[in-house]
């Protein structure tokens, strides 16, 4: 009964996906990235949360975006799979953004995200006696639209960032009125600046901070240094929750992998061997002056 409480928490605190490596990330977050890299870019990524311990959550994440030719408009598709003990969520993505040029340097990013949630439970995965509960057998795979909005302000220098990715609350699972689930409004800033520390160096510290109400407010601060446009080292710190050590190489022109570990900073650490990400971005390049650069964002 214990192991059923504290996953119960775990749901409730997590409302959505957690990542370490959200700079490389944010279409899950903000619909106004969709193509703000003016290239056709490919994310696969898989996040395994306190490995070690038994029901912890693991995601997997895959996406694709693009700007649409000759017109100011990017498109995205997303799924991000979503597990947590004897539950399950996946989540099916549409993205579009339209963007307004402020300077030769800057723009402004509007997006909107259409969203599919299917939510399920699996009863045989919790204790024996648990399972036997009717209530669990009465339980069935539920699915909840949703839609959200975002905005994006960006140059080749820095960015910014405000997104609701889920703008309608809603419930899985009532049993007598109480929701053993419960989807709830995420809101999101994101923001980094990129230094140029000599030729062959650059420095972005990064920022994101998600608040839900009612639940203490998550904030991720990061600072990842580029080594000849090649490598990628840095470290985030996840407020009361976890530090992370974060590299990143950029294989050749159009593949880019990254790795990053998270050690426990609570008392959860006691019980686990921390936290594994890995992604991989494949970006089909046709033109060389397409490219954004610097690659941080």
């Amino acid at each position: 009964m214990g192991f059923l409480f504290l996953l119960v928490n775990s749901i409730y605190a997590q409302q959505e996906a957690q990542y370490s490596q959200y700079m490389y990330n944010t279409i899950s977050v903000n619909p106004a990235y969709a193509g703000s890299r003016n290239i056709l870019s490919v994310l696969a990524l898989h996040r395994s949360q306190w490995v070690g311990f038994d029901g912890a959550p693991t995601t997997s994440t895959f996406s694709i975006n693009t700007p649409i030719s000759e017109t100011n408009l990017g498109i995205g598709i997303s799924a991000i799979s979503d597990r947590i003990g004897p539950t399950e969520q996946t989540t099916v993505s549409g993205d579009i953004s339209y963007t307004i040029r402020l300077s030769e340097k800057t723009n402004l990013s509007f997006g909107a995200k259409g969203t599919a949630s299917f939510f399920s439970f699996d009863q045989y995965k919790v204790t024996p006696f648990q399972a036997n509960d009717p209530k669990w057998k009465s339980l069935s795979s539920t699915m909840s639209p949703n839609f959200g909005v975002g905005m994006y302000l960006h140059s080749d220098k820095y960015y910014l960032g405000l997104s609701i990715p889920n703008l309608m609350e809603s419930n899985f699972y009532n049993d007598n009125d109480i929701a053993i689930n419960s989807q709830t409004r995420n809101y999101y800033f994101i923001g980094g600046y990129v230094f140029d520390v000599s030729n062959w160096v650059k420095f972005k510290p990064a920022i994101v901070s998600k608040i839900v109400i009612g639940a203490p407010v998550q904030l991720d601060l990061s600072g990842n240094t580029l080594f000849m446009n090649k490598f990628v080292l840095g470290a985030a710190y996840r407020w009361d929750a976890a530090l992370s050590g974060l590299a990143g190489f950029q294989v050749n022109d159009a593949l880019f992998v990254g790795y990053s570990y998270d050690f426990d900073t609570t008392n959860l650490s006691r019980y686990n061997y921390g936290s594994h990400e890995i992604f991989i971005r494949y970006e089909f390049i046709y033109k060389k002056d397409k490219l954004v650069s610097p690659r941080f964002f």
